[in-house]
């Protein structure tokens, strides 16, 4: 995806074995999806990719360089607003060494690695990015 392409923001499932890297967003009622378990990613800044746009966000939320030429762009998803630009949903890998090297910045209460099972059935997921990432999986199978 270039620089050239209108989307709104972006998501990344980090996948590491068979767990992804989640985290509980702020219980805050101003926010979309508070309390709710959430994937590293968010709003496009200035010209930037899709990738550029969740490697920026997983280092200021999680603290960890990643290199946006790894990530694969599965989908160009309706944001879920229902109008607007769309948004992007990407996978990755990440390895054990760079979860020890988290560093959970001040977005959130919590992060964790999760079995991808847990995260798909969790009633706290936010339900687009469990639907998401089970389209992602099917196709996968």
């Amino acid at each position: 995806m270039d620089r050239d392409t209108a989307f709104h923001g972006a998501k990344v499932a980090y996948f590491c074995a068979d767990q992804i890297l989640v985290y509980r967003r702020d219980d805050v009622p101003e926010i979309p999806f508070p309390n709710m378990l959430d994937l590293p990613g968010g709003g496009r800044e200035n010209i930037e990719s899709g990738a550029e746009c969740v490697a920026r966000e997983t280092e200021e939320e999680f603290g960890i360089v990643i290199d946006p030429e790894e990530l694969t762009l599965v989908q160009q998803y309706e944001n879920w607003r229902g109008e607007g630009r769309p948004a992007l949903f990407y996978v990755g890998k990440l390895t054990h060494r760079q979860i020890a090297q988290i560093k959970f910045g001040d977005e959130g209460q919590n992060w964790e690695m999760m079995a991808v099972s847990e995260f798909l059935t969790h009633e706290d997921g936010v339900p687009h990015l469990q639907s998401r990432l089970k389209e992602y999986l099917d196709r996968r199978s």
